[in-house]
């Protein structure tokens, strides 16, 4: 079984997921825009005729999808996203730092990359596509955090 996060856009799916792409060292292996859609699709704006109605990104053995949406047939797209992360798990502290600086650049850190009592480093934030990202240090055995 593969469990895999779609996200929704207002026409920037393309965008984001090449920032994506590069941040997570994936590949896009599919991206249709409306356009390219089945005859009789109820897409008549010129404009969203790009949009994606379906993107895939493979990053390593995971995977995102992702489509543009507008409000006509997702009435709260516009409103913030909330209620989910997309998660990012590593054992790799630096690798995690730069996921977490990369994906932060534009956007806003809900909270700063840093140890916790349960990682090396974790953090949240939010990207600039409004997408809520949380980063998170895999502990190595043994590992106990630093005394305050």
């Amino acid at each position: 079984m593969k469990i895999v996060t779609s996200l929704s856009f207002q026409g920037q799916c393309r965008e984001a997921f090449e920032f994506y792409a590069r941040i997570l060292g994936g590949r896009i292996t599919a991206a249709i825009p409306y356009g390219d859609g089945a005859p009789g699709m109820p897409v008549t704006d010129e404009k969203k005729k790009t949009w994606l109605m379906h993107c895939w990104l493979e990053a390593g053995d995971q995977a995102l999808m992702g489509a543009d949406m507008d409000v006509e047939w997702a009435p709260n797209i516009d409103k913030p996203k909330n209620g989910f992360d997309v998660t990012l798990h590593t054992g790799d502290i630096e690798e995690a730092r730069r996921w977490f600086e990369r994906l932060s650049e534009g956007g806003r850190q809900v909270m700063p990359f840093a140890e916790t009592f349960w990682s090396p480093g974790y953090g949240a934030l939010v990207d600039r596509f409004g997408v809520p990202w949380m980063v998170n240090t895999i502990p190595a055995e043994g590992w106990t955090p630093a005394q305050g």
